[in-house]
């Protein structure tokens, strides 16, 4: 399978592509054209591999859930470990690329925003190690709920802005991280974790959390040859699809493999058909939130209702 994706506008099919005010179009194409000049450059991706190994403590290894897999019955279940990473989550592996290129492009300041807190905690992780200003939106509702995130934030430096408009949580704290850029652009780097925004930042978080299914390509063959399985690759890769980082880390490497099925698991909340879920994906409808165009929960007059 020969996979071309996104297209030089950013485009993955329909979806994707750049919607943006003139405001944040010299901040886009600078940005553009810094990753077009680093993705592929022999120091930046040697410095990329370097923190992954000597800072994150990548590979994460793939764990046999032995018990799991005999209590359930029929299929042998893998996970791959991605909770034994500094900071204890994914969201370590993108912002470390961000973060470096970030100080390539004579950033000194680094705005963020997070939901459950741990893509905040990764960034003020990577700020206190380079020595970069760190400023992170979280929805009000979001700092009640997350408050050992928050306090791991503030106590590495960084100033977490309870956002008080919307409905209070991750939505409401994208937008007020994007005025802030619009308004700071000259010195201010924006770290987004999810497969969201203007292009190129879907391009770049599948890029940076790619290094999860490569890993898994090749530590599943020795996984599986170790317990005499013929198989090269599992029959199937599940992961949990929120914003989408976790699950574009570990599918894209994949999609090559057509014998593997890639299942992603969205939040169901009281039922699909109540209106109260997270399933964008499922019960969601085509439009342009943040910069591009994706699947969204919007009422009928386009409104973004809240998950």
């Amino acid at each position: 399978m020969d996979y071309q994706q996104p297209d030089a506008s950013g485009h993955f099919g329909r979806y994707g592509g750049s919607f943006i005010s003139e405001t944040l179009t010299y901040a886009i194409n600078e940005l553009k054209d810094a990753y077009a000049k680093y993705q592929h450059d022999p120091d930046f991706l040697a410095e990329f591999k370097y923190e992954l190994a000597h800072y994150v403590g990548r590979p994460s290894p793939v764990y046999h859930a032995a018990r799991t897999s005999r209590e359930l019955g029929g299929a042998q279940i893998y996970l791959k470990r991605e909770d034994l990473n500094h900071t204890g989550a994914h969201k370590i592996n993108n912002v470390i690329g961000q973060a470096m290129l970030a100080r390539r492009m004579g950033k000194p300041r680094i705005i963020a925003e997070t939901g459950a807190g741990q893509h905040g905690v990764a960034t003020a992780t990577i700020c206190a190690r380079y020595g970069l200003e760190c400023v992170v939106y979280m929805g009000s509702e979001d700092v009640k709920r997350q408050s050992p995130n928050v306090y791991r934030m503030k106590l590495l430096g960084a100033t977490v802005v309870p956002v008080e408009s919307g409905s209070k949580t991750l939505k409401d704290a994208l937008n007020e991280a994007m005025r802030d850029w619009v308004a700071n652009v000259d010195n201010t780097f924006y770290i987004i974790g999810t497969v969201a925004g203007p292009h190129p930042y879907p391009m770049m978080v599948r890029d940076f959390q790619s290094v999860i299914g490569q890993e898994c390509l090749k530590q599943m063959p020795e996984m599986l040859a170790a317990q005499g399985i013929a198989a090269q690759q599992p029959d199937a890769v599940i992961a949990c699809v929120g914003g989408g980082s976790n699950a574009m880390g570990i599918f894209h490497p994949y999609i090559p493999y057509e014998k593997t099925r890639l299942i992603g698991v969205e939040a169901a909340g009281e039922g699909l058909d109540t209106g109260k879920h997270s399933a964008s994906l499922q019960r969601g409808s085509s439009g342009v939130l943040h910069g591009n165009r994706t699947y969204i929960l919007q009422d009928d007059n386009g409104q973004i209702t809240e998950t």
